[in-house]
């Protein structure tokens, strides 16, 4: 009884940290694997037996895969045959609903939204209409996509693993494909049909707005008697302790695209500054500087402060960004990132104005100036995924060899998982070890492809699963639903369990709910003497359905800055497509896994 009131103490507060979200998941996940070992509910040898789990190994091979496929250029190949041109916003918006699910049925939901996300922002700006629009149903579309495959979402490779505890086998690769197929198309057809009339209209200001900055910086020039004449650029913050940023200097008809601080200014020089008006009024009377133009009164391009080996790029912040909760001062965009901050937007309003007080969050879309070399680093370091980057190459060595060799090594362990002739975790290993082998990856890029937050959040909640299962308390959830049992048929049963799935789904993430309640539907098939595939195919699909909330996923966090989105807005459609999941797939699954 004791380490029953232990697990389900330890569940509690962590949906509680997970919900409030000022302690990251991981580390929560992790503080909840000490208690358990600390009060001995679990013993020192299970305590990190979950990081030797299958599941792990798998989703971090996926990872590194879906660098590969990214990196040699096969995802731009589909999305370029998928997304051909269309005179109906309504046809293109479909295929780019089609493109994500495909995607996201092999590999990260988070990495398939990424590459979406550009080409559905630009379709919105071309169609003219609101990324509103369409940002949501792609980020829904990543979730549907994901219930496809054994590997399109940490969920499915979790269930699968459960089955092996009940004396089976380990589902297969397409064994969630009928289900989770249908599911898609049903909920793909209904966010055609109904998603512009549900999603409710938010004004964003569009990636091209962004770069409409010129309203919002400074021209001034260094003249012959401007005490900045001679001096390096750093004088600005040291001597005259002024809070300005130059973008660029026009010298003699040739642009410095952000300037280094040791760059010396010269008569003549025309210096692009984003200031507040009391700094640029300092910087006028200190200086002795002129002011050639500010406001609405001057037209900066934006070819003005970006150059070859400089790029103007928007990128949206993701939850594991290192930023978050931390201002441009605390991060050190500029001495750690090499970057200059230009704008940011926040549930469509942008500023550029303050941004050294603006606390970062989730979803914010941050306008920089950053070197063109670097950028792959920045988006990895940052914790962000680009939005726009203007014809800027981050791939510069993509090669055909290279572009088929990586997607015949992800068919060929594809073909290995699915004809049984290896377990997933051994063929996507081996994938993806190969890629590094052939030296389409770099020993680098392999470790930076894997997500290590999720990894460890992961490897901390699998003993939590076993915990509720050894202890007794999956037992004790299982009977409390049996005994609707007697007055609920199957198919309502299996209907209350997705419920209930769902619900803890838009709480906390996919994975740690498909952990939490993998050991109770395994609870439920013992104590009815039933075969336990419909229980947890029902689990693994409810877990996917986290559309009502932006914190149930990431994929839906990354769209609420883009979109404009309130908290709220989600369950317009949501709800009306967790209905159609409950309704269709309670049944459907009993139809392809009966009891």
């Amino acid at each position: 009884m004791f380490d029953q009131i232990v697990v389900f103490t330890v569940i509690i507060m962590i949906l509680v940290l997970f919900i409030d979200g000022r302690v990251r998941y991981d580390f929560v996940s992790l503080g909840g694997l000490v208690v358990l070992s600390v009060t001995g509910v679990i013993n020192s040898e299970e305590s990190f037996s979950g990081f030797s789990h299958p599941a792990i190994i798998t989703v971090a091979a996926v990872l590194v895969i879906s660098s590969g496929l990214v990196k040699t250029g096969v995802i731009d190949k589909i999305v370029s045959a998928l997304n051909r041109s269309s005179k109906s916003s309504a046809v293109v918006m479909t295929k780019l609903m089609m493109i994500t699910a495909l995607l996201s049925g092999f590999m990260n939901n988070i990495g398939a939204l990424a590459l979406v996300l550009p080409v559905g922002i630009k379709v919105a700006r071309e169609h003219k209409f609101s990324p509103s629009r369409i940002l949501m149903p792609l980020a829904f579309s990543s979730l549907l996509g994901g219930m496809t495959t054994e590997i399109g979402t940490p969920p499915n490779l979790i269930i699968s693993s459960y089955r092996q505890d009940f004396g089976l086998e380990a589902f297969g690769f397409f064994d969630f494909t009928p289900v989770g197929l249908t599911v898609t198309i049903l909920g793909i057809g209904l966010m055609v049909l109904l998603g512009g009339k549900l999603i409710p209209k938010r004004k964003t200001i569009g990636v091209e707005k962004l770069f409409n900055i010129g309203e919002f910086l400074s021209e001034v020039q260094v003249v012959d008697s401007s005490k900045l004449a001679g001096k390096p650029m750093m004088d600005l913050n040291i001597v005259y302790k002024l809070e300005i940023d130059v973008l660029s200097i026009i010298r003699n008809d040739q642009k410095i695209v952000a300037p280094g601080p040791d760059e010396i200014l010269v008569p003549g020089d025309i210096l692009i500054i984003k200031a507040l008006s009391q700094d640029l009024a300092d910087l006028i009377d200190k200086t002795n500087v002129l002011l050639r133009g500010t406001k609405k009164s001057l037209h900066i391009e934006e070819s003005m402060i970006k150059s070859r080996d400089t790029a103007l790029v928007e990128v949206v912040l993701r939850d594991d960004s290192p930023i978050i909760g931390r201002t441009t001062l605390e991060t050190k965009l500029r001495n750690r990132y090499s970057i200059n901050l230009v704008a940011v937007s926040r549930k469509g309003v942008y500023s550029v104005e303050r941004l050294k007080s603006i606390r970062f969050r989730t979803g914010d879309i941050l306008l920089i100036q950053a070197p063109t070399s670097i950028l792959k680093d920045i988006y990895s370091n940052l914790g962000c995924l680009p939005l726009a980057e203007r014809g800027v190459e981050i791939y510069p060595d993509r090669t055909k060899w290279k572009l088929y060799f990586t997607a015949g090594i992800f068919s060929f362990s594809v073909v290995l998982t699915t004809t049984g002739l290896l377990p997933v975790q051994t063929s996507f290993a081996f994938a993806a070890t190969t890629l590094v082998l052939a030296r389409i990856l770099t020993p680098r890029e392999f470790y930076e492809a894997i997500e290590w937050p999720s990894i460890l959040m992961l490897g901390s909640l699998i003993p939590l699963g076993l915990a509720l299962q050894s202890s007794g308390g999956a037992d004790t959830i299982a009977n409390i639903l049996l005994g609707a049992s007697a007055l609920l048929s199957p198919t309502l049963m299996i209907g209350l369990l997705m419920v209930l799935t769902i619900v803890l789904a838009n709480l906390i993430s996919t994975s740690a709910t498909a952990i939490l309640m993998g050991p109770i539907a395994l609870s439920i098939a013992m104590a009815s003497g039933v075969s336990p595939d419909p229980y947890l195919m029902s689990v693994s699909v409810a877990a996917s359905a986290a559309f009502l909330t932006p914190i149930g996923h990431q994929t839906n966090m990354l769209v609420m800055g883009p979109g404009g989105y309130k908290f709220t807005d989600y369950w317009h459609l949501g709800l009306p497509l967790t209905i159609l999941i409950v309704t269709v797939g309670a049944p459907l699954i009993l139809f392809v896994w009966p009891m």
